[in-house]
């Protein structure tokens, strides 16, 4: 049995917490057999290999009566550049935990369960439900719609992954406590003015919007000197070095593949 899980890339723009979508990078977890003590075989540097991994950990945390299993894990979603490495190996945990305990959780049940682990709920979310996701967190649950998806043809993703890792509790310390009014509900307009325009299917508008974020990148800047070139380089060419990676959307959210 193999768990496939997508990638996700939350915060896009304005969306602060409530705008992003699942995409064509993959955890795959490989069942091979019950053992006598939990293995998780994979090639990840400073990742444990016992149950102290994160997938088995969350596993554990649904499902206690897990037994030990002998895992191996591939992926090529890089840890700690925003695009959700965490989530990834939460989810694959959760669908562990499901498949094994046979509690047949609902996806809200898991995108509840994935946001209590993580402390926030949008890429758990993306993981779980795929696509392009508008979401919110209110009185414990988890609300989502799902908005449709450019035509690829016409817009694409493009990832910079730089060198450096950029975890996610660095990124959120250097955002402020609170936010002025007009700030806060000029960032509101523009957030809201972009959800329509993906409705709309205005991607010229959303283009515009969604460079225009009032409410975190500015604050991440110093933590991200390649940002603004970055930015730069969605509209004309420079000579920038690491790795690019150009993404789709995924659609399937967590799947189980089993022979």
């Amino acid at each position: 049995m193999i768990i496939k899980v997508p990638a996700s890339t939350a915060n896009l723009g304005p969306g602060f917490d409530s705008l992003g979508r699942a995409v064509s990078l993959y955890l795959e977890v490989e069942v091979l057999n019950i053992s006598d003590r939990f293995q998780v075989d994979h090639v990840m540097p400073d990742i444990p290999h016992d149950e102290n991994n994160l997938i088995v950990k969350t596993a554990l945390t649904v499902y206690p009566g897990l037994p030990p299993l002998h895992l191996q894990v591939k992926s090529n979603i890089p840890l700690a550049h925003g695009l959700g490495s965490s989530s990834s190996a939460i989810a694959a945990g959760i669908e562990l935990a499901n498949h094994f305990g046979k509690l047949n959780l609902s996806d809200k049940e898991k995108v509840k369960i994935g946001a209590k682990i993580e402390g926030h709920s949008d890429n758990s979310a993306l993981t779980i439900l795929s696509g392009l996701i508008v979401g919110t967190e209110i009185d414990n649950h988890f609300d989502t719609i799902k908005a449709p998806l450019p035509d690829f043809s016409l817009v694409a993703l493009v990832a910079y992954v730089s060198e450096y890792n950029l975890p996610t509790k660095k990124s959120r310390n250097v955002l402020p406590a609170q936010l002025d009014f007009k700030t806060a509900t000029h960032g509101s307009a523009i957030a809201n003015t972009l959800v329509a325009s993906l409705f709309a299917k205005n991607y010229q508008l959303a283009g515009e919007l969604v460079e225009k974020d009032a409410f975190h990148e500015k604050y991440r800047e110093q933590l991200v000197p390649e940002l603004l070139l970055v930015r730069e380089v969605a509209h004309q060419k420079h000579g920038l070095k690491d790795q690019t990676l150009i993404l789709k959307p995924d659609n399937n959210g967590v799947q189980i593949i089993e022979d």
